[in-house]
């Protein structure tokens, strides 16, 4: 009997090990296919930015509707078709709404001076990274911020849209800075629920799904990343 359960204990302990190591890669995955994303992010906008030839073709017409609106239109594609889409496909749809995300946020060029954008972008990087950091490794459970935040997130589309036609810059402060903290919050919740499903995922070996979880995960981050930048960008940037 002894025998017995030490033979189970060395079994469940070389089980674990097994799967921290394919957590530890699944999450340099997911934080690389993010990071090239937010490359292609970058050089789309500042191509385009940068070129008032392209930024008038686009945002002086119509066009611009359709290039604000489209990465939107993408995630809701992206969310119905992923499980009949392979990993290779799946992996260029998100390089594709990451380059048009790009394409859509050209216009902080010709609104925000290059300094600030970039002062911008390494104080995100700096949250985002220590955000991931905690949500990655705490033993606090951030589930139960998953509804407050979503909920957060509701209200905070709406007050957005009110604002377009309001246009006060006191509810345009206000949404940045909740904006601002309910992306953290997404940031930290977003992390462990990747490392969570990875691991109850990793318990019944589903191979299959482990490949369009890192792709899924990258995008979720890469969104708030993103969101978190451009709400910091509208009280933290200098205007041209």
């Amino acid at each position: 009997m002894a025998d017995y359960q030490t033979i189970r204990t060395i079994g469940a302990g070389a089980r674990t090990a097994e799967i921290d190591v394919g957590l530890r890669a699944h999450m340099n995955k997911v934080y690389g296919l993010m990071s090239v994303g937010m490359l292609l992010t970058a050089a789309v906008a500042w191509g385009v930015g940068t070129n008032e030839t392209l930024l008038t073709a686009i945002f002086a017409t119509p066009l611009k509707w359709v290039v604000m609106f489209a990465p939107l239109a993408m995630v809701f594609a992206f969310g119905a078709l992923i499980n009949r889409m392979s990993v290779a496909a799946a992996q260029l749809f998100f390089y594709a709404y990451a380059s048009l995300m790009g394409l859509s946020l050209s216009f902080i060029f010709a609104v925000y001076t290059g300094t600030s954008i970039a002062t911008t972008f390494l104080v995100t990087a700096i949250a985002f990274a220590g955000l991931s950091l905690y949500g990655y490794t705490t033993k606090r459970d951030l589930s139960g911020m998953g509804t407050f935040l979503m909920m957060g997130l509701i209200g905070l589309v709406v007050a957005s849209i009110v604002n377009i036609f309001l246009a006060s810059s006191a509810l345009a402060f206000a949404v940045s800075v909740i904006g601002v903290l309910i992306f953290a919050g997404l940031t930290a919740y977003d992390t462990q629920s990747i490392k969570n499903e990875y691991i109850e995922h990793a318990q019944h070996g589903d191979e299959a799904w482990m490949g369009k979880s890192a792709i899924m995960g990258a995008l979720r981050l890469y969104m708030d990343f993103i969101n978190m930048f451009m709400f910091l960008l509208q009280f933290l940037g200098n205007r041209e």
